[in-house]
């Protein structure tokens, strides 16, 4: 089971926070409804980039509900309900569902580190609890210490609802392998901005964004070029772009696109401990590539 309109450049949104920390829920209806302005087919609520793990259960369930009445009846709203606890995860998802979201993203559980075998049973576990709800698997090494390999990705494809991933490994080898292993069906975004490009020559469709806060509509002219086969502008539009995808990971997302969205006016506020706002420094490397492509203006 697949479903294209979720469309190809899926935003995974931050959170707007307040100077006291709380989260800034006026801020929140503002941004959905600039995002799906700018370019966003979809939006993803509560993934790393709006920050999960240091939401609570209540401020994550409004958050669900604000966005998908804010820009519901334009976009689908994607709930980040994954976690290192099967019944955990599948009470979440449960919720979300009621709630008459869209879909759901689904980390690989982080720490515990299970077996192919026991990742394969969580994700069927969490599918089979809301069969009627889309499910994107989202595969990140590098945060979870654990790589979802394509053949337990291949045998998750055939489950109804796992209508697709998002794979932030940026191994194109691996992606190769999942595009020849599941049905043409089955959704493979990028899972970071600068693998956007070279994952559709490999079978993608798309990307789930941190960049398109900031440049949603290029991101989409480069994908519409690709697929028109004009591989000179998309690769064109991709060269113009790298620098802002590199600096907005210049340290731990979503750090840097907080930074940046603030640099542009947004009020979204810092970000909640353990993580710490941007250094001078960095702040200052954000802004010279915001003023190199016209997104905020010149001192």
């Amino acid at each position: 089971m697949s479903d294209l309109s979720f469309g190809k450049v899926i935003t995974a949104m931050v959170t707007p926070f307040d100077k006291e920390g709380n989260v800034n829920y006026p801020v929140v209806e503002q941004l959905a409804t600039y995002l799906v302005d700018n370019g966003s087919d979809s939006l993803v609520v509560c993934g790393t980039t709006g920050e999960s793990p240091t939401l609570s259960w209540p401020e994550k369930s409004k958050l669900f509900q604000v966005v998908k009445k804010t820009v519901g009846n334009r976009a689908k709203v994607i709930a980040g309900t994954g976690a290192n606890s099967t019944v955990h995860a599948i009470e979440m998802t449960q919720e979300i569902s009621k709630m008459g979201l869209d879909g759901s993203l689904q980390v690989v559980p982080y720490y515990n580190k299970p077996p192919q075998e026991g990742l394969y049973q969580h994700f069927k576990k969490i599918a089979q609890s809301v069969n009627d709800l889309p499910i994107i698997l989202y595969n990140v090494p590098g945060r979870t210490g654990q790589n979802l390999l394509s053949e337990t990705i291949a045998k998750l494809a055939e489950i109804e609802n796992i209508i697709g991933i998002k794979e932030a490994s940026s191994n194109l080898e691996q992606v190769y392998a999942i595009r020849s292993m599941t049905d043409p069906s089955f959704l493979i975004y990028a899972g970071d901005d600068c693998s956007t490009l070279p994952f559709l020559t490999v079978g993608g469709i798309g990307v789930i964004s941190v960049a398109s806060h900031l440049v949603g509509l290029e991101i989409q002219k480069m994908i519409q070029a690709f697929n028109k086969n004009e591989e000179t502008r998309a690769s064109e539009i991709n060269l113009k772009l790298f620098p802002l995808f590199k600096v907005l990971f210049c340290t731990t997302n979503p750090i840097p696109i907080k930074a940046a969205l603030n640099l542009q006016g947004w009020l979204v506020g810092g970000v909640r401990l353990p993580l710490v706002g941007i250094s001078k420094a960095l702040n200052e490397e954000i802004r010279l590539v915001l003023e190199e492509l016209m997104l905020v203006k010149s001192k």
